[in-house]
């Protein structure tokens, strides 16, 4: 089995029901040819790098599937650029660390979720840590306070005559 996911940005205008209507006919394309849909990841509303057809955000889709063989990609990249729905999309074949890497950020290893987590327990640590580092702290050094300040250096009226 081959592993593919394509990534396609619905223009913003539509409806929240016309948006999924036009996910939910690519889904229905593929399963018609006997792909496997692993995951529909609804991405939301999303602002863009640049403008596309003047529109500045897009509704972001990724479709990951599994098929024998590739003969679907061209039947529904022709229909994605026919749809004018559709600003832009991207189909890539995964590699099995692909797929991994799709894998782990469902089942919340990868992502918003780890990094909450992570956030969580470095706030704690640093609650019961920052006391101690209070008592260790040192005071900052100033320049001024070493005698390291120079006098500000004043141009000679000569030397500005000679420039000119």
């Amino acid at each position: 089995m081959r592993n593919y996911e394509v990534t396609f940005i619905v223009d913003p205008v539509l409806s929240g029901e016309e948006t999924k209507a036009t996910a939910q006919t690519y889904v229905e394309l593929l399963e018609s040819e006997d792909c496997k849909i692993v995951h529909v990841d609804e991405m939301g509303l999303r602002q863009l790098a640049y403008p596309i057809n003047k529109r500045t955000s897009g509704v972001y889709y990724a479709i990951e599937f599994s098929v024998e063989t590739g003969e679907v990609i061209s039947k529904m990249e022709l229909s994605l650029r026919r749809d004018e729905r559709i600003m832009r999309f991207l189909t890539v074949k995964l590699d099995k660390y692909g797929v991994k890497y799709n894998e782990d950020k469902r089942n919340g290893l990868i992502g918003k979720k780890r990094q909450e987590e992570e956030e969580e327990e470095a706030q704690e640590e640093s609650k019961g840590s920052s006391r101690e580092s209070s008592k260790r702290r040192k005071p900052r050094k100033t320049l001024a306070g070493q005698g390291a300040e120079k006098p500000a250096a004043k141009k000679p009226a000569a030397k500005a005559e000679e420039e000119e």
